[in-house]
């Protein structure tokens, strides 16, 4: 009786998590954007693959594979990019890895698209599978 109860909470936590990812890359635009940018500069070719709290976004052929790996994490969202020199800038917040939007930035729609330019002009590439 007790595993059943805990599958619930867990199910219920899960959903509140997925609900809250929706509902930030909706408001923040996000979601929009990149389904433009899969329309209109991949012509389709973009595929979409959503988890709880994490949004993966592919394009290519098997030797030009790229992605973008996006996580919401409360009101944040995040970019993970290859690792790198922490930037000297204070928007995005950078940790290296991750650039970090709060809901302050990511309300700014034209600073938020100009980022995401950005990302796919230099997207993460997949190594080989070979």
């Amino acid at each position: 009786m007790e595993s059943i109860l805990s599958a619930e909470v867990d199910e219920a936590q899960r959903q509140a998590i997925r609900e809250n990812a929706k509902r930030v890359l909706q408001e923040s635009g996000l979601a929009e954007m990149l389904k433009t940018l899969n329309k209109n500069a991949l012509k389709g070719r973009g595929s979409f693959y959503e988890y709880d709290s994490m949004l993966l976004f592919k394009w290519g052929t098997s030797s030009t594979r790229r992605h973008m790996w996006i996580e919401v994490n409360g009101n944040t969202i995040r970019f993970r990019l290859a690792p790198h020199r922490k930037c000297d800038i204070t928007a995005p917040i950078c940790e290296g890895e991750y650039h970090t939007f709060t809901s302050a930035m990511w309300a700014d729609k034209s600073f938020l698209l100009n980022e995401l330019n950005d990302y796919y002009a230099r997207p993460i590439a997949e190594t080989s599978s070979d």
